[in-house]
């Protein structure tokens, strides 16, 4: 049975170890308060592995929904660490993953502008370009293994700490120290440092 929610004051007053908790007994504003919580990184998350907003907010979405399914069916691991951001980024990725897979192909940016993007709007430029960037900088991950990749990618795209990406990815820190090393050799003389502002 839920805690009522009079006892809880404001999403600040809880920490992601007690919601997880919560979530674990299919507490539903839990879920929702993690949902508030994380989704913009998330989200941003998403669209840095597809380059595409519109497949980022599926990519959200199917990240908390199967959050919730595993949460009703008592499936919900433990959480390692204080946060639950490095458990919610790893599963972003295997969905973003799966849907880069399903789709076959990139949606082509008229299409996402037709669907998406108001006439009005003075920032669409900005935009594609943003989604033009990411499409280049994964083509330059790709010369990486995709291990690499997602150390790079939590790292420098989530802002992670190695603790946290090590949980996430249930290796040792100096796998995850090493995996960021090699990548960073490997992509010294590439555009990608400079695109991710030395964030390699």
């Amino acid at each position: 049975m839920s805690e009522p929610r009079a006892r809880w004051s404001t999403t600040d007053d809880l920490d992601d170890a007690h919601l997880w908790a919560r979530l674990q007994a299919r507490d539903e504003y839990a879920f929702r308060v993690l949902f508030t919580r994380h989704n913009k990184v998330v989200y941003n998350f998403a669209f840095r592995h597809c380059a595409s907003w519109s497949m980022a907010e599926d990519v959200t979405q199917s990240t908390f929904a199967s959050l919730w399914r595993r949460a009703r069916t008592d499936s919900v691991d433990d959480l390692r660490g204080d946060s639950a951001r490095p458990v919610l980024l790893a599963t972003a990725r295997n969905e973003a993953s799966n849907a880069m897979r399903a789709s076959k192909r990139h949606l082509r940016v008229v299409d996402k502008v037709e669907r998406t993007a108001c006439p009005e709007s003075d920032n669409v430029a900005d935009w594609v370009a943003d989604e033009s960037a990411m499409r280049q900088i994964n083509e330059i991950l790709q010369r990486v293994p995709d291990n690499q990749q997602v150390v790079i990618e939590m790292v420098a795209w989530a802002g992670l700490e190695m603790t946290e990406v090590a949980t996430a990815l249930g290796v040792l820190v100096g796998t995850v120290k090493s995996r960021l090393n090699r990548a960073r050799r490997k992509l010294a003389t590439t555009e990608i440092a400079a695109m991710l502002g030395g964030g390699l």
